[in-house]
Formats: structure tokens, sequence, C-alpha cells
């Protein structure tokens, strides 16, 4: 009799420690690394261009320091201007992330490898996870920010400077929130132009175009519900004058809302003393545990929640945040 208790407790501990290994706790991270070099003044042959660049990465990361997610995703917001400084890109005009585009993307003609950006990307992901920060750093790439190892060149000929730099800040960035060991992972993004940030050049002043970018992390556990989650956005302006010659500089700073932090300085304007990054964190709060339908489903006035839960602590436009988690929820591996 006591050899079949003694083997139902250790029955019973493995058990226990197959659970406890199966529900280890990850962090949860995203970064994002914003440029607008590519964009060009006007000329009499042809028009400018204002483009906003942002490469955002998402990761799981355990105690252990070791990616065991990763989701790499690039938007490029991009409007046109004249050399009088007009504006002549619908301001309403929305745009999507490379992977969102996929084959409409049409990079792969120009590849030497005859893969496509998306492609590439999933690879570069997949070489990632299982690595530690500062394996993923030690990336060989030339000046240019072009891999130089011949294994990872023979599957991602992209340039990476600026995505090796958001792993990094999305590792250094990952919390505690809630993922858990083997949850799915997906990244949303959304952009269009600011229409109070948007405006045509004039004798009294610069133009400006400012992409508003919105990014959604969220985690889903094995029931498709959120186990964790986090939503950014970024404002970024490139300015022009009325000869169509851009006065801004091209390399930033551009931060993230988050990032910001108080220097957003929305507090004051908010009609329950909250900065937006609170706002949003929120949010993420009140999500988890729900399944997307029951976020994408949200009742909205003017864009803004209804829901009782959620009007104490959120009263920010939301209507970008459920676009965000739609998309990434259909991504989500």
């Amino acid at each position: 009799m006591k050899k079949i208790i003694s083997l139902l407790l250790c029955v019973g501990l493995v058990m226990t420690m197959f659970t406890a290994c199966g529900s280890k706790g990850v962090k949860t991270g995203l970064a994002v690394v914003t440029t607008a070099t590519s964009s060009k003044d006007a000329t009499a042959e042809s028009d400018g261009l204002a483009q906003v660049d942002s490469t955002a990465v998402a990761v799981l990361v355990d105690s252990k320091g070791v990616i065991q997610n990763c989701a790499i995703d690039v938007i490029q917001t991009r409007f046109n201007f004249n050399a009088a400084g007009e504006i002549t890109t619908e301001l309403d005009k929305t745009f999507v992330s490379k992977k969102e585009l996929g084959d409409a993307y049409d990079m792969r003609k120009a590849s030497p490898i005859g893969k496509e950006w998306y492609e590439q990307a999933e690879a570069l992901e997949k070489y990632v996870i299982g690595k530690t920060l500062d394996q993923v750093k030690g990336i060989a790439i030339d000046d240019h920010g072009y891999v130089t190892d011949e294994d990872l060149a023979s599957s991602v000929t992209i340039n990476i400077a600026s995505i090796i730099s958001a792993i990094e800040k999305a590792v250094n960035n990952a919390k505690d929130l809630g993922a858990k060991a083997g949850d799915k992972l997906g990244l949303g993004l959304i952009s269009g132009a600011q229409a109070s940030g948007t405006k045509n050049a004039s004798a009294e002043g610069d133009g400006s175009v400012t992409a508003y970018t919105h990014y959604g992390v969220i985690t889903l556990d094995k029931n498709g519900k959120i186990t964790s989650s986090i939503i950014d956005a970024s404002q970024s302006k490139v300015f022009f004058n009325a000869e169509g010659k851009i006065t801004s500089d091209l390399t930033g700073p551009f931060e993230t809302k988050i990032e910001l932090g108080d220097r957003y300085n929305m507090r004051s304007a908010s009609g329950i003393g909250k900065e937006w990054f609170e706002q949003s964190e929120a949010f993420c709060n009140y999500m988890k545990g729900k399944k997307v339908a029951d976020i994408t489903g949200l009742a909205l006035d003017g864009g803004k929640a209804t829901d009782k839960d959620l009007v104490s602590s959120v009263t920010i436009t939301i209507t970008d945040f459920l676009t965000v988690v739609d998309k990434a929820a259909k991504v989500a591996k």
C-alpha cells in the first residue's frame, strides 16, 4: 500500500512539474524604428515625396533572454507634394504593411534570390528564434545593412539594419504582461495622415505631412484568448516649403507615444487626467482574457469606447486600436 501511495505521489509531482513547465511565463516586447530618409524634394518635372518608414518588431522572450517568437514588419506612409508645396495625394489614403501587401509589394522580380519581402522577413524571424539578443546583434552585416553571412544571405537579402535595431529595442522593452510559452504572437499595423498635422505650404509657413501610425501586438493562448498586448502609435512629421523643398531633419529622432511618455503632454487635456500611454496600457489590461471578437466588436461613439468598464480609464479614440488588434490576430502564429 505504501508503495502505491509513493508511486501516486511521484506521478503527481511529475505532473505538477510538467504543468509548471508548460505554463512558464514569457515577456512580451514591441519596438519601432522610424526614418524618413526616402523622402525627396519636388522638382519642375516630378512631385516630391514625404515618406515615413516604420520598422516594427514584436518578440516573446523567456527568463534566460532567449527569443521564443518574433514578428517583423514594415509600414511605409507615402504622400506626394508638388513644386508649390501642395499635397497631391488624397489625405484620406490609408496604408498597410509590407507583410499585408504580400506579393503586391512586388519585390520578387528585383530580388537576387527570387523572394518577396514578407518571405525574407519570415526567414529572418525563424533565424532569430532560439537566439539571445547578443547572438542577434552578432549577425554579420555590411556598412549598408545587408547580411554577409552566407547561410542567412541565401534567404535574406533585404536591408536588416533597422530590423536588428528594432529587435534590440523590443527585447530590452519586453515585460511580463501575461503571455505564456507556446502562445501565438501577432503584429498588426495601419497608417495614414493625421488631418491636424497635414497641410500645404504657403507664404505664411511650411507645409507638412504627419504619418499617424498604429502598432498592435497580441498574444493568444490555445483557446484564442488574449494573454498580453501592447498598442503604440507614432506621429512622424515631414516638413516642406512653398518651393517644394524638404525643410526637416529626415533622420528624426522619431519617437512613439509610449516612448514619449509624459512628454506627449496629453494629461492636462485629458478628462480623466491620464496620459496617452496610461490609457493604452489600461485598454490592453482590459483585453486580457477576452477573445479578439469581444474587442473588435466593442461599441464605439465617435471612435471612443462606450463600455462602462472602459470609459473610466480610456477616453482616447480607439478605432485604430481595434483595427490593429484585428490585423494582429489574423497573422498570429
